[in-house]
C-alpha cells in the first residue's frame, strides 16, 4: 500500500471497528503497513477477513474478528479473541458507522404542500420519521463507539501511548439536509470524544476524531450517483460547495490518521475533531 509517509508501529497493536468498510479497511491496511498487527472487526465476518487476507497477503500481520458493536457480550468475545492472538490492543479505532432510510427525509425543505403528505406517499416529512430508524442511527453511531470503549479502553490504560481514535463527520459541525438522524448522531460523537479525552487523560489515553467530509461509500453510493453512474443533483450541490472540486479518497484520511496514531507526532494532541473536508465547512457558498 502506497503511503504519504510511514511511522513506526512495530509491537503495537490496533484494533478497527467496521473495518470492513471502505474507509476503515483503508485505516487498517495502512496502519498494518506501518508495522501494526491489525484485528480487522466487523459484523460481517467475511467482510473482515476479504481485508485480513489482503493484509496478510501484503506481508503484514492481521486477523478478522466477527463484531456487533451494540452486543456487548460480542464485543467482549471479540477482544478475547483479540488478546489470545495479540496480547492486547494499543490503538482502538471506533470506526463503525452509518444511518438509516427511516432515519432520512425525502426533500431538504418542508413545504407548505408537503403539510398534506400521507405517511403512505413516496414522500417522507420530518413528521414521518420513524422513531425506530432515528434510534437505529443514534445506536450504531454513538452506543456503537461507547461499547467498545468500555469493553477496550480499561486494558488499554496500562500499555504506553494508547490512543482511542472515532470516526465523526463534517456532518456533526453543520447539520446537511435530510438527514437530521445522522448528522445529530454524528454531533454527538464529536462531543463525546471530547468528553472522553478529558476524563482519560490522567490514565494516559488520549481521544480523538477524524471528521470526513464527502467520500463515496457503499451506504452513500446511492445517493451520489444514479443507476447509471451518473451524478445526482445532490452531488452537484456537493461538489459546487467544495472548493477542491471532488469527492474525498480513501488515501485522503491516511495522513491524519498517522499523525495522530503516532505519539511522537501527536502526543500532546487530545480532544480534536480534525475536519478532511477538501474546504467544504470553509466556504459560504458564495
Amino acid at each position: 500500500m502506497q503511503l504519504p509517509f510511514k511511522i513506526d508501529l512495530s509491537g503495537k497493536t490496533v484494533a478497527v471497528t467496521g473495518g470492513g468498510g471502505v474507509l476503515c479497511s483503508g485505516f487498517s491496511k495502512a496502519l498494518a503497513a506501518c508495522g501494526a498487527q491489525v484485528a480487522v472487526m466487523d459484523l460481517r465476518k467475511e467482510a473482515a477477513q476479504k481485508i485480513a487476507d489482503e493484509i496478510l497477503a501484503d506481508g503484514g500481520v492481521a486477523i478478522a474478528v466477527a463484531a456487533n458493536v451494540l452486543e456487548k457480550e460480542s464485543l467482549l468475545a471479540a477482544k478475547a479473541e483479540i488478546d489470545a492472538a495479540f496480547g492486547g490492543i494499543d490503538i482502538l479505532i471506533n470506526g463503525a458507522g452509518g444511518n438509516h432510510p427511516k432515519g432520512t427525509t425525502s426533500k431538504e425543505y418542508f413545504f407548505p404542500e408537503d403539510k398534506e403528505a400521507q405517511v403512505a406517499s413516496d414522500i417522507l416529512t420530518f413528521f414521518d420519521l420513524d422513531p425506530s430508524g432515528i434510534q437505529f442511527v443514534f445506536n450504531l453511531n454513538f452506543l456503537g463507539t461507547l461499547l467498545p470503549t468500555q469493553v477496550f479502553a480499561r486494558d488499554m490504560m496500562d500499555r504506553p501511548n494508547p490512543l482511542i481514535l472515532n470516526i465523526s463527520s463534517m456532518n456533526a459541525f453543520r447539520p446537511l439536509t435530510k438527514i437530521p438522524a445522522y448528522s445529530a448522531a454524528k454531533a454527538a460523537i464529536s462531543n463525546f470524544t471530547q468528553w472522553m479525552a478529558v476524563h482519560f487523560s490522567k490514565v494516559g489515553i488520549r481521544v480523538n476524531a477524524i471528521a470526513p467530509g464527502f467520500f463515496v461509500t457503499d451506504q452513500n453510493r446511492a445517493l451520489l450517483f444514479d443507476a447509471d453512474g451518473n451524478p445526482t443533483a445532490r452531488t452537484k450541490k456537493i461538489l459546487d460547495h467544495t472548493p477542491l472540486g471532488r469527492f474525498g479518497a480513501q488515501e485522503d484520511l491516511t495522513g491524519t490518521l498517522l499523525w495522530l496514531c503516532d505519539s511522537k507526532a501527536s502526543g500532546f494532541v487530545t480532544g480534536t475533531v480534525i475536519p478532511v473536508d477538501g474546504g467544504f465547512a470553509a466556504y459560504s457558498g458564495v
